[in-house]
């Protein structure tokens, strides 16, 4: 009767565990609510790469949220678009879309990537470090792809929405330079010893001094660059280090004044420090939950022993 009870006991404590791991995971879900129509601002402009099939184009709407019903207008991303936008190559396949809605002040850029398993280059934090860059200080970006892709030609996307939209046009230098960042930041990331969380922090630590320091000269940007760098710890071949200070004097010299977003680099900040400790947490998790089924195991064995 003894050994009954705590088998009941134990199954009692799997159920638990289980119902609790389901209550968790329907919790962080997102729920099904579309959004009213911004009369300010205008629809919400969906932008599709073109390389999308017939079906693939429908997965895409379902990804995004954009129902037969839905109020929105829709774009294609071209060959063209992604030579004059980015100075692709106009043979490159575009598949990765976005759906942009903007918002009032206050809010901020808001990435969220409904697929983010297929985009294998792109992380949130390099989609709103570069919209920043060009500009883009308000907003709500839904990114899909339904196949692996690097990400480009969703920026692609939010850029010729911005252009065809109704409100004021981005400044075709900033997005050069924002392009220019985003490329440094996927090259930096695809190296050995750097990862996408890293990159970020970094180019995101310099902004935001800059937004402090308010540098004058071409020598002070290369004072803030050495300094983040020894801070993160990061070390830079020569080339790489140069096409840092090369970037952000060029940043400096369009007077792109990052004060203006200094709350939202600041968030970007906290994000990627966030994801870095849960990387390095989870070899602490993973190991809890191993400790955890070979105690029970155990346990059990010890029932029938």
């Amino acid at each position: 009767m003894k050994k009954k009870s705590r088998v009941l006991s134990i199954i009692t404590t799997i159920t638990l565990l289980f119902s609790l791991q389901t209550t968790v995971f329907a919790s962080t879900g997102s729920a099904d609510s579309e959004e009213s129509i911004n009369e300010k601002y205008g629809l919400p402009i969906v932008a599709y790469g073109e390389a999308l099939s017939s079906s693939q184009k429908e997965e895409t709407k379902k990804l995004l949220g954009v129902k037969e019903n839905s109020k929105v207008e829709e774009i294609i991303i071209t060959a063209n678009d992604i030579v004059h936008y980015i100075k692709g190559d106009p043979r490159s396949n575009m598949y990765s879309s976005a759906k942009i809605t903007r918002t009032d002040t206050g809010k901020g850029v808001i990435i969220n990537q409904m697929t983010p398993e297929n985009i294998t280059e792109v992380t949130d934090e390099m989609y709103a470090n570069a919209l920043l860059t060009a500009g883009i200080e308000e907003a709500i970006v839904d990114i899909a792809s339904p196949v692996k892709v690097s990400g480009h030609s969703a920026l692609v996307g939010i850029y010729k929405a911005y252009d065809q939209g109704e409100g004021e046009k981005l400044d075709e230098e900033r997005t050069e330079v924002a392009n220019e960042e985003l490329s440094i930041a996927t090259n930096l990331a695809k190296k050995e010893g750097m990862d996408q969380e890293k990159v970020t922090e970094l180019l995101t630590e310099i902004k935001k001094e800059i937004a402090e320091q308010n540098p004058a000269t071409k020598e002070d940007i290369q004072q803030i660059v050495d300094e983040q760098m020894q801070k993160l710890e990061i070390q830079l071949s020569e080339e790489d280090r140069k096409l840092l200070y090369d970037l952000f004097e060029k940043m400096r010299e369009l007077n792109i004044n990052f004060d203006n977003v200094k709350s939202q680099l600041e968030d970007l900040a906290n994000s990627v420090q966030e994801k870095i400790s849960e990387a390095v947490g989870d070899k602490g998790f993973l190991q809890a939950v191993s400790d955890f089924f070979k105690n029970l195991i155990d346990s059990i064995k010890g029932i029938f022993s």
